[in-house]
């Protein structure tokens, strides 16, 4: 696997909570009986690309809900549509940069020797220093300013390689789901990744977070 220079290695220090989950946010109950949950058919694109199968409503991890404790006005925010990204070779520029921006600019440490504990703390770069979830809340902070639709930029929590908890960035485009990654300057279809995908954002509300429960193919190296 390509990894950027000076990016740690995996996020291995994903708070245990984060992965099974915390108690859930309050969403809009019409929101939370919708058939987003369903679980589709996997579709295979054009290019080969597949999107993920989503399936049914899970946990929220906690370091989502104590972002928005912290942060509210990033979570206060109305339920949308689903959409994708028509990923034209402009926007796949722009996510290339971004991806390889956070990467390099933000110093890789671990949760507990940024913030001395051991619990799941999200946030933004604020001191340029951070783990996996800091580079993808950055990411996702990023694309929405280039224009990014929301329901299109998804956290999501995987097992690495290493079978680690870790935090990368989906985003859903018309080609199928494209994965942004501290330890990959590529940008990787999910199923060129090897992770186990445990769960990520709803497309409709970044509160509701649904289950994968998946193997994202063979790594490509």
């Amino acid at each position: 696997m390509q990894r950027s220079p000076g990016v740690l290695a995996p996020c291995f220090l994903l708070g245990f909570v984060s992965l099974i989950g915390a108690t859930s946010l309050q969403v809009n109950p019409v929101a939370a009986q919708s058939s987003w949950f369903k679980r589709p058919a996997t579709q295979p694109a054009a290019n080969g690309v597949r999107s993920a199968a989503v399936g049914g409503r899970t946990s929220v991890p906690y370091g989502w809900v104590d972002f928005c404790h912290r942060r509210p006005k990033e979570c206060k925010v109305p339920a949308l549509p689903a959409t994708t990204v028509r990923l034209t070779a402009q926007k796949l520029s722009v996510l290339k940069r971004i991806n390889q921006k956070a990467n390099r600019s933000i110093k890789p440490v671990s949760n507990y020797d940024h913030w001395g504990t051991t619990m799941d703390h999200w946030d933004y770069p604020v001191d340029g220093k951070g783990d996996c979830k800091i580079y993808a809340l950055y990411k996702r902070k990023l694309l929405l300013e280039a224009g990014f639709p929301r329901q299109a930029l998804l956290m999501t929590v995987v097992r690495d390689l290493n079978n680690e908890g870790h935090t990368i960035l989906t985003v859903k485009t018309d080609k199928g789901d494209l994965i942004l990654d501290n330890l990959v300057d590529e940008i990787r279809p999910w199923n060129a990744t090897g992770y186990y995908f445990l769960k990520r954002q709803s497309q409709q509300n970044p509160n509701i977070w649904v289950s994968l429960n998946q193997r994202g193919g063979t790594p490509k190296t």
